[in-house]
């Protein structure tokens, strides 16, 4: 994965990235009989099987070399991975995808509350106000859940939210590897999340009641919408602008959503259509506003 891409491969990458992470909803409803921790275990174990396989195959082996694995900014995107892996597998069993997709959408605001406050550079005035209107929103779609199902679905919504706060470390961690002259190979922190995953969830996902054909989902959701998606856009982001990530990140709500209306009749609830549109909204907004000021900026 040391190729250069261009700028128009990187960006088809990433849209395909989305693309496979959208079909998590609808492929996870097919599962008749692993639920919960078994479920995220399972895919979790396939992912890290896959990429072990992979990244063997791809550096002839060099991968397993102590050096690769000896850097503490490639372990904590290990354990940001392991986070997001656990996180967003339970909380798909236990509300919508519509409810699990917006939330994670927060993600790029959050994201820059956490570069500034780790010194970066001051936010602007509209990216202040998407926060707001973004908190606006989510906080309206939280609110209209807690009554449903005895609050299952804002519990599933708070467990949710521990992706896109995971995946802010995630993504300044990132920044700090661009950053870095020894430029750290950050593929193996996916395998490490992946194992970790594993880890944290066997415990509570044995003894196994998943099917055959449970199996064979759940390894298409570890190979397919897991480990080739996660290493696309790791190799995308080597090129990739930050606003222009988060703007194409956007596009597995949207994706995602349509699928599990479409493939599962799992339509959104009107609430949680209000309220994600305000946070896309915000979104959108913010990059396309601080993509204008880059453009004006390079031409002054």
């Amino acid at each position: 994965m040391d190729n250069k891409l261009s700028h128009a491969q990187a960006l088809g990458l990433m849209v395909l990235a989305t693309l496979l992470w959208s079909v998590a909803g609808v492929v996870s409803r097919q599962i008749t009989q692993a639920q919960g921790f078994e479920v995220t275990f399972w895919r979790s174990f396939f992912t890290a099987l896959s990429l072990v396989v992979g990244l063997t195959l791809a550096t002839r082996g060099k991968v397993w070399r102590l050096r690769a694995f000896s850097s503490r900014t490639l372990w904590l995107s290990g354990l940001c991975w392991s986070v997001m892996f656990t996180a967003f597998m339970l909380a798909m069993a236990m509300t919508t995808v519509a409810n699990v997709l917006i939330t994670l959408s927060l993600g790029p605001l959050l994201t820059a509350l956490l570069h500034r406050l780790l010194g970066g550079q001051a936010l602007s005035r509209q990216t202040w106000c998407a926060i707001a209107l973004a908190a606006v929103g989510i906080g309206y779609m939280f609110v209209s859940q807690i009554q449903l199902d005895d609050g299952q679905h804002l519990k599933g919504m708070l467990v949710a939210a521990c992706v896109p706060m995971a995946g802010s470390v995630q993504w300044n961690l990132m920044k700090t590897r661009q950053a870095d002259v020894a430029h750290t190979n950050m593929l193996p922190a996916i395998l490490i999340g992946a194992v970790l995953s594993c880890v944290f969830t066997a415990p509570l996902a044995f003894p196994s009641a998943a099917t055959a054909t449970d199996m064979q989902w759940l390894a298409l959701l570890g190979i397919f919408q897991l480990a080739l998606p996660c290493t696309l856009a790791v190799w995308s982001s080597q090129v990739l602008k930050p606003h222009e990530v988060a703007l194409l990140a956007l596009l597995e709500v949207l994706f995602g959503i349509s699928w599990a209306w479409l493939g599962e009749g799992e339509a959104p609830a009107q609430a949680v259509m209000a309220g994600g549109s305000l946070v896309l909204i915000a979104l959108a907004g913010n990059e396309y506003a601080s993509w204008r000021q880059r453009n004006e900026s390079s031409t002054v």
